[in-house]
């Protein structure tokens, strides 16, 4: 538990495309920018008063490797305001807001904003080690001499861009790969799967109102045409549509599709944190209270994608709350089928047995309280982002829903997870 009050304000998202859309020509920085104006203009905070802005990101540009510094500063946080960028993968802007409340915790500050920013648009696409090798190396030409020799000695091959791979390093396993082995081995099928995939849709675009609260309407140079919403959201799909697409990763036998798993994302979201004493004193209302949160690595062989799990079980025994406690749960979807063995894993006593240390399963969730606005799937993945779009959302239910707790799970490359638990706010 932690020592200190700490609470959520309220958060701002940019809407999330889809790569290659409507924001190809954006960086990062701009994304983040976006999102933390936005978080200001909605809160009202002066940007002087913010201690701190801490952003997580994946896709990291060299030009702005620091990427919290540009967003704040284009955003209009003061000059003097330390900023500073994290990763971990999918669960970066949960590790930002995580080092964000680290530092309240400690003194260091008393307002901060954290969140993260990505686009997979903006990708950088690099040369082969040996041609890196050689352009190194070319730094030292001298002569007309030297240049003719360095362009003889360069090949074909040397001009072929390396393309990213979302792969995990260790294994050289695709994300996709890994939860296939995931769904093989909790026995989740194709169908529920979909099934899965098409709620995530229908919910997202019943909610399409609600989330445009969460939401800052983006425009930039030249046309500055207006983006308001999310482009991934198809709220008439239905499992039996979803169900003609062919497997994406394991194409024989596979049960991932397109459809049932999270597309490339560009986009970013911040949150607004405070300390309890401070947000009464620059007269601002939260909207939750952060109860704690907890951390967790597992098996890179077959557990990749199990991080909700683990890390549930955790803050739960950290807090001495129970699953039925929630009112409010919001997982992020990399996949349905990641999903769907979560859920399995968390309602198996044996896998609390054999795994977490317990005498009885953590609990079954009610899918009446799960990810009723949409998740992932249908909204996007940005990868930097997401975990602060699931705060600023799991707040938002609880003031809507009048629910006292909720849980945020996530799961990360890495083999890593993170959960948070709210508490709705009550002056």
């Amino acid at each position: 538990m932690l020592h200190k009050k700490i609470v959520i304000i309220d958060g701002c998202r940019t809407p999330f495309l889809k790569s290659g859309t409507h924001y190809m020509d954006l960086m990062s920085y701009q994304l983040g920018q976006f999102a933390i104006k936005g978080l200001l203009d909605k809160t009202g905070i002066d940007p002087k008063e913010v201690d701190t802005v801490v952003m997580g990101t994946v896709i990291s540009n060299l030009k702005t490797s620091n990427v919290a510094r540009e967003s704040a500063l284009t955003a209009g946080i003061s000059e003097s305001t330390p900023c500073h960028t994290v990763t971990q993968a999918c669960i970066s802007a949960n590790r930002a807001i995580a080092t964000a409340i680290g530092e309240i915790v400690l003194g260091h500050a008393d307002v901060a904003i954290a969140g993260g920013t990505d686009s997979t648009s903006d990708t950088p696409i690099g040369f082969s080690k040996d041609m890196r090798k050689k352009l190194f190396k070319a730094q030292k030409l001298k002569g007309i001499g030297d240049t003719l020799k360095f362009a003889s000695s360069i090949r074909p091959k040397d001009l072929v861009p390396e393309t990213p791979q979302v792969a995990e390093y260790i294994t050289q396993r695709t994300m996709g790969q890994d939860c296939e082995i995931l769904v093989s081995k909790y026995d989740v099928g194709r169908e529920e799967q979909d099934n899965f995939a098409a709620r995530s849709h229908r919910l997202a675009g019943e909610a399409a109102e609600q989330l445009k609260t969460e939401m800052v309407e983006v425009s930039f140079a030249p046309k500055f045409n207006p983006i308001k919403i999310d482009n991934g959201v198809r709220g008439d799909t239905t499992a039996k549509k979803i169900a003609k697409l062919r497997p994406a990763f394991d194409k024989k036998n596979g049960t991932l599709t397109a459809a049932n798993s999270s597309f490339l994302t560009d986009g970013a979201a911040a949150v607004l944190i405070a300390t309890e004493e401070k947000a009464k004193a620059l007269g601002l209302t939260p909207k939750a209270e952060v109860v704690d949160f907890a951390f967790s690595a597992q098996r890179l062989e077959d557990e990749l994608l199990l991080g909700p799990t683990y890390a549930t079980a955790k803050v739960l025994e950290r807090t001495g709350l129970k699953l039925e406690d929630m009112d409010v749960i919001e997982f992020h979807e990399a996949f349905a089928g990641q999903i769907l063995a979560n859920l399995k894993c968390l309602a198996s006593d044996e896998f609390a047995k054999e795994n977490l240390n317990r005498t009885q399963a953590v609990g079954k969730v009610d899918m009446d309280k799960f990810n009723l606005w949409g998740g992932s799937l249908s909204l996007g993945h940005p990868f930097g982002a997401t975990g602060a779009r699931l705060v600023t959302t799991a707040a938002n239910r609880l003031q809507k829903e009048n629910g006292t707790y909720a849980l945020i799970a996530a799961c990360a490359a890495g083999a890593h997870g993170h959960a948070m638990i709210l508490k709705r706010y009550e002056s």
